[in-house]
């Protein structure tokens, strides 16, 4: 399922969407203050093109508290407000529900992504 799940994915979309989080990572890192941003991107990236069969741990310190309510304002809490919508649309059709919940888990990663990591299963 998890093969079939994210060749479907990444047809659909997927691959636009890994492609637009590298370039807006490439874009971020071109400042050395746009660094950690950029390097949130490339993690955004790495679960767009293959969301299926990961998991996204999430932890950190004081200082990624910080960022991550830095994050939250400026863009956070609109990319989750999305990927929420966007989630529920997928999850009313019985085949949909699958990649309802993985817009589910990517709205979870844009509200908190500094700390967290993604283990491939």
């Amino acid at each position: 399922m998890k093969t079939i799940g994210n060749l479907l994915w990444f047809i659909f979309g997927g691959f636009v969407s890994g492609l637009l989080w590298l370039i807006a990572g490439l874009l971020c890192c071109v400042t050395v203050i746009g660094i950690p941003l950029g390097r949130q991107c490339f993690k955004f990236a790495s679960l767009s093109f293959w969301p299926f069969g990961k998991e996204i741990l999430y932890g950190g310190g004081a200082a990624s508290t910080l960022a991550n309510v830095i994050w939250l304002v400026c863009c956070g809490l609109w990319m989750a407000v999305f990927n929420l919508i966007v989630g529920f649309l997928w999850c009313c059709t019985v085949i949909g529900i699958p990649f309802g919940k993985q817009f589910f888990k990517i709205a979870k990663l844009a509200l908190t992504p500094f700390g967290a990591k993604i283990i491939h299963h």
